[in-house]
Formats: structure tokens, C-alpha cells, sequence
């Protein structure tokens, strides 16, 4: 934390000095297991229904070792807050405003920013105009200079175009932007490969781009790498952030998890481990990523493992490390002697976890509807789904498989 009175440094202050910054979890996903967050529209009210919830998962991060606390207002647009038939009892800028206030009071009881963040809207899958779509933004982002807010985030983009239009807009204010595409190796929606859109974030203003939630941390670490020989071959200079899933995704095409039959309610098996996170978190700072955190499906204990692997270039262990021995050394207190013996390093290292479900495939077949920007099957509506509209898509499901 620092020292009382002293300004806290800001987030390109620390990376431009080499300094590892954890990034926190997924909101959306914790809070939907919860009872907070509703599936499907997955949208932040909860930032001003149930403050109390959003306020306790800033808290249990930033004691995880978390550096930033970020707004929970992801899909926070009034776009994506009334699509669909999805009522509100709050506006965007309540939501927007509450989701500041949280990730504000929280950030105080640490060393942590607050980051204010903007998501993909369902105004440019209905292609709507780059006026429409900026408009959108620029109205999330009022509230955020409003409470002014450390740095900003454009995040979880399938399409680079959107996320230019987003970093054009965040720029505006002087602030320093981030952006973040949720995109694997074979690069976003239309194709466009990792390097060059990296590149086309930076020259619209990013300071720091990488990726974002869809893939797991192996796939999300390859593809940063991709966006940083891209960045370096154009001679351009950028920070780099990744915030993968929690979960295991090596069958995902590039769509990314959302294709996966399991997505979003049977994802449990797919779990990494904090061990897993260990490692995860060297090879990112191995390729050159400063910016470290995680999306959906990570609780604090996954941010805490970040924080621990890399004790030693951060110098010191977050507090929730008070509860918990380094790999497993807490277990030499148990009563059975056979899982003292498991107070080793080298156990948890080499363990193979066994999922228990001896019918189950390791692989799954994701859906490759193959759908994007333009499609009339992406078009969004005000109005709730109707009972035609869910019998059309259950027959073309059934047909898919």
C-alpha cells in the first residue's frame, strides 16, 4: 500500500518501470454463481441492486494481490442493458456511477487503481454507425471522468474495428487506455491476425493491448506474443496485458469457449488450479507481459496464485498469503500423515487431476455456427426473444449436431 499521503504511482508509471501489475477477476461469472449476475444478458445491475456483493469481490481480490480494481461495468451500455427483453429497475448511469463508487472505496484500502472499462455493444453487431457506436461510449465514459478514475479499459472485442472505435473515444479524455480483444491466434472474427491488430490499437492510441477472456492462459500467452512481434515489427512501442479464462480450452475454435457445449453452466471441469495459474503466470511474465490478471471463471484464489509465483519480482506476498503455505506447505498441520506428505512442491507440480466422470469426453465439438457482424442472426432487439424466434434457433441447433 502506499504510504499514507504519498500518490499512489499510476499504471503506466509501473510499467514503464518494469513492474508486474495484477490484474482481478471475472465479475460476471463469480457473481452469476452467486446469485447476482443473470446469465444471458450478463449485465453489472448488481453494481447498484447489491452493492454489498460487488463491494465484497473487490475486497476478496485486492486482498488475492489484485492491482487494479475494475468497474463492474462490463456490458454496462444502454444498448446491451435493454436487449433482448432485459428489464432494468436502474439506468446505465446509475449502474455506471454505483460500479465506480465500489471500485473506488475498494481501491482505497490499498495499493490498487481503479480502471473504468467499456465492452462490445450490440449496436455494432447490428451494424449501426461508427456515429451510433462511439456515441455509446462516449456516454460510459462521461461517468468515468465524472469520478475520475485512474486509467481506462476497452475490453472483450471479437472485432478490432469496434475496439479502434472504442480506444478513439476512450483517448479523448488524456487518460491512459488499454485495450483487450477476445481473440485466440487465428486472430478476431474477420480474420485479422493477432499482430495487426495490435498494431491498429496502438495507432488508434492504446497504450496497452493484448487479450481477453474467450481462451485459456496458454492460448491467450501464444496470441499476445503474436500482437508483440507484430507491435515490434511496425516500430511501434506498446505494454502488453493478458486476462484469460479459468478454464481449460484447447478444443475452442475462434470463437473462443462460447462455442463449447458446455458454455456457460457445466464449464466446472474445465477449472484450472491454482497450480495451474502458477504457471500460467511465469510464462506470461516470460513472454514479456507486465499487465497479468484473469477474466471469467477466476475467483480471488486464482489471482492469489498469480500474485505468489511472482513473489519475487514483486517483492512482497499479497495478504490472503497469510491463510495459505506455498504450495501446499500449509498441509504439514494436517491430522493424516498421507496428506502431510502432500507439503511438497514437486507433488502439486506433477499431479494429474482426475476429473471423476468416466463417461465423459476430454474434448468437446464446439458449434462453428460460424456467425458474425451483419448476420441476421446477430441483428439485436429491444424486445425479449420470442417463442418463434428460440423454436427457429433450437431447430438449426439440432441440425448442427
Amino acid at each position: 500500500m502506499a504510504p499514507s499521503g504519498q500518490k499512489k504511482k499510476g499504471i503506466l508509471e509501473r510499467l514503464d518501470a518494469g513492474e508486474v501489475v495484477i490484474g482481478d477477476g471475472g465479475f460476471v461469472f463469480a457473481l452469476e454463481k452467486r446469485g447476482y449476475v443473470k446469465a444471458g444478458p450478463w449485465t453489472p445491475e448488481a453494481a447498484a441492486e447489491h452493492p454489498e456483493a460487488v463491494r465484497q469481490l473487490h475486497r476478496e481480490f485486492l486482498r488475492a494481490g489484485a492491482n487494479v480494481m475494475q468497474t463492474f461495468t462490463f456490458y454496462a451500455s444502454d444498448d446491451k442493458l435493454e436487449n433482448r427483453g432485459n428489464v432494468q429497475r436502474f439506468t446505465g448511469q446509475q449502474i455506471n456511477e454505483a460500479a465506480c463508487d465500489l471500485a473506488r472505496e475498494v481501491a482505497e484500502e490499498g495499493d490498487a487503481l481503479v480502471a473504468g472499462g467499456v465492452s462490445q455493444t450490440p449496436s455494432f453487431l447490428s451494424c449501426k454507425s461508427e456515429n451510433d457506436v462511439k456515441q455509446i461510449f462516449k456516454k460510459q465514459l462521461d461517468v468515468f471522468v465524472q469520478k475520475n478514475v485512474d486509467f481506462l479499459i476497452a475490453e472483450y472485442f471479437e472485432h478490432v474495428e469496434e475496439a479502434e472505435w472504442a480506444v478513439q473515444v476512450l483517448k479523448s479524455t488524456g487518460k491512459p487506455v488499454a485495450a483487450t480483444l477476445c481473440i485466440g491466434p487465428e486472430g478476431d472474427l474477420n480474420g485479422i491476425s493477432p499482430g495487426e491488430c495490435a498494431v491498429r490499437l496502438v495507432k488508434a492510441g492504446a497504450q496497452i493491448v493484448g487479450v481477453n477472456c474467450h481462451f485459456d492462459p496458454e492460448m491467450c500467452v501464444k496470441t499476445v506474443r503474436m500482437m508483440k512481434e507484430g507491435v515490434e515489427k511496425a516500430g511501434l512501442k506498446a505494454h502488453y496485458m493478458s486476462q484469460p479464462l479459468a478454464y481449460h480450452t484447447p478444443d475452442c475454435n475462434r470463437q473462443g469457449f462460447i462455442d463449447l457445449p458446455e458454455f456457460p453452466f457445466s464449464l466446472e471441469p474445465r477449472i484450472l488450479s491454482r497450480w495451474d495459474m502458477q504457471k500460467y503466470a511465469r510464462e506470461a511474465y516470460d513472454a514479456g507481459i507486465r499487465y497479468i490478471g484473469g477474466c471469467c471463471g477466476f475467483e480471488p484464489y486464482h489471482v492469489r496464485a498469480l500474485a505468489e509465483e511472482l513473489t519475487a519480482e514483486r517483492g512482497f506476498l499479497p495478504a490472503g498469503s497469510d491463510k495459505h503455505g506455498l504450495w501446499g506447505a500449509e498441509l504439514k498441520m494436517h491430522t493424516k500423515p498421507w496428506v502431510r506428505a502432500r507439503a511438497r512442491r514437486d507433488y502439486w507440480e506433477k499431479l494429474k487431476p482426475a476429473s471423476g466422470r468416466p463417461y465423459c469426453p476430454a474434448f468437446s465439438m464446439p458449434d462453428s455456427w460460424g456467425v458474425t457482424k451483419g448476420h441476421a442472426d446477430l441483428m439485436q432487439q429491444k424486445e425479449a426473444t420470442t417463442q418463434d424466434q428460440l423454436k427457429e434457433l433450437f431447430t438449426k441447433a439440432d441440425q448442427s449436431h
